[in-house]
């Protein structure tokens, strides 16, 4: 069992452990300002604290922040990938992405993925084990302190990296949580993004959390024998099922959900795959987000041509739909989306094993 460390606790928690070490409550809001606002990387740069509290806090809280181990900025700068090793060795991938009115960091919340997506790369190479609470707050904190150094700072968080987070809904709950506290980060809810294939448990989990938190649902298509070759994780979770939870996000939230369509030449881009996407969703609050896919490697698919997906659009526009037509970033440096895989797994697991009971 791995040791707690200081990012897996929320401010209520870390409480417990000073108390625990007879130290007196305001090192807590000393502590939460070093590492959620001044960005400390380390307890050494803690200055306010002395160096023995700083070395009693490491034996009791280790750090263990990812480190990077690569940095790889696309040419037009806009865009940085960032391969992160944790404690254990283990891989990910995070990505930093700028824009003109908010820069926004893309976490990982599991190393690798059990969903098997055939046209995502992070998903054919399997899954190890999912993050802590720890590990996925840590990347966050990674981009704010890289944007830092730019003058800049983090105002979006999106889980659509590696990994499945309604996969691991209490550990990226908690991470959502804790870099939403007033007290810390204070991140607001709308500001974070949580990406699922199609999770129904997890989609009624986060409706039942009231949180002002974004859902985007990785669609791809409404026909159901298409989708269940594309998201083998349809056989378990239907569109149906999955546009039943939507609307029940929906009516819980008042919050429109966004639906991605990763557009692949042939396969799921003809205008009746556009008309079978409107009806499924017919009432729903919800935006349609058009992303072009992103090859990978051992894949003959393509992108379907730009002709096509404004066609694509044009037909779910024309039913009420909003569209919007997304420009895939960091291709180039492998960040785009379905394109983030760090390493080569070392074990599997079952792509159901790691969900909330």
């Amino acid at each position: 069992m791995n040791k707690t460390t200081l990012l897996d606790l929320s401010f209520d928690e870390l409480l417990v452990v000073l108390a625990e070490l007879e130290e007196p409550t305001f090192r807590a809001t000393q502590i939460w300002r070093a590492v959620f606002k001044d960005l400390a990387s380390s307890y050494a740069e803690m200055t306010t604290l002395s160096k023995t509290l700083r070395q009693r806090l490491d034996e009791a809280l280790p750090w263990q922040g990812a480190s990077i181990l690569k940095t790889l900025p696309s040419s037009d700068h806009q865009t940085t990938k960032l391969l992160l090793q944790l404690h254990d060795k283990e891989t990910i991938e995070a990505v930093v992405m700028r824009y003109a009115k908010r820069n926004t960091v893309c976490i990982s919340t599991q190393v690798g993925c059990a969903m098997a997506c055939k046209f995502c790369a992070t998903g054919q190479a399997g899954f190890t084990r999912d993050l802590t609470t720890g590990e996925i707050v840590d990347q966050a904190l990674v981009g704010a302190r890289l944007l830092q150094d730019e003058s800049e700072h983090l105002s979006n968080v999106v889980f659509m990296g590696m990994g499945e987070p309604m996969a691991n809904y209490e550990a990226t709950l908690k991470a959502i949580r804790i870099l939403n506290d007033s007290r810390g980060f204070s991140l607001g809810a709308r500001s974070f993004t949580v990406s699922t294939v199609g999770i129904v448990p997890g989609i009624r989990w986060l409706s039942d959390e009231k949180l002002q938190v974004n859902l985007a649902v990785s669609l791809h298509t409404a026909d159901e024998a298409l989708r269940s070759q594309l998201v083998p994780m349809n056989h378990r979770y239907s569109v149906a099922e999955i546009v039943r939870a939507c609307r029940a996000y929906v009516r819980a939230t008042h919050r429109r959900v966004t639906f991605e369509i990763a557009l692949i030449a042939g396969v799921n881009d003809s205008d009746s795959h556009a008309k079978q996407v409107a009806e499924a969703l017919h009432g729903v609050l919800c935006h349609i987000n058009i992303i072009p896919f992103n090859p990978i490697a051992g894949s003959d698919w393509r992108p379907s041509p730009s002709d096509r997906v404004q066609a694509f659009a044009h037909v779910i526009e024309s039913v009420g739909y909003p569209v919007t037509t997304r420009h895939s970033r960091g291709t180039e440096i492998q960040a785009g989306c379905g394109q983030l895989r760090a390493a080569a797994p070392s074990s599997k697991a079952d792509p159901a094993s790691k969900t909330k009971d």
